[in-house]
């Protein structure tokens, strides 16, 4: 059985959908709402892609420039922040 690009959106809608440490002993998870609350020069959009790499290993196949984090300014003060993976687009705000 082959792995679909819907697999892969369903694995990160998942990881998304799930807190850090929600499984009993394990890490996995996101912690999008901390990455929403720090400013960007924090770094923290760094380690939210290397905590997702962990988690969903299947990622870590992809080339280097495949998954990032970036924000979108929306009028009149508010940013968008998005998780882009191959092209898709996952808001994480």
């Amino acid at each position: 059985m082959l792995i679909t690009a819907l697999d892969i959106q369903d694995m990160i809608r998942h990881w998304l959908s799930t807190p850090t440490n929600a499984y009993l002993g394990a890490g996995y998870g996101n912690s999008a709402k901390e990455l929403i609350a720090t400013p960007q020069a924090a770094g923290l959009a760094d380690e939210f892609i290397k905590k997702l790499l962990a988690d969903v290993p299947l990622l870590q196949s992809l080339p280097p420039g495949t998954v990032n984090v970036y924000g979108i300014n929306t009028p009149p003060d508010r940013m968008r922040l998005v998780l882009e993976v191959a092209g898709n687009e996952f808001t994480l705000s």
